[in-house]
């Protein structure tokens, strides 16, 4: 082994701080990454399901309902 003792494994010649922070970061931002996925994957997976509910016969009459208008401008180059 390369280490005496668990003492010495974990002070890793003065590294340690530095090593057992950056597996803590890492630990904490890829939990955060889980959670954020599930969320994110939990939210997809309702809007499909309400717009599975709705139909696309309830799109095509909120669409049909509305219309744009557009006015025309008239640019003069002087």
């Amino acid at each position: 082994m390369a280490f005496d003792s668990f003492s010495a494994f974990m002070v890793m010649e003065g590294h340690g701080p530095y090593v057992w922070a950056c597996y803590a970061v890492f630990v904490v931002l890829l939990a955060g990454m889980m959670v954020s996925s599930y969320k994110r994957n939990q939210s997809a997976l309702r809007a499909c399901q309400r717009r599975h509910e709705t139909g696309p016969d309830a799109l095509a009459k909120a669409s049909s309902g509305t219309s744009a208008t557009f006015t025309r401008v008239e640019i003069s180059q002087d």
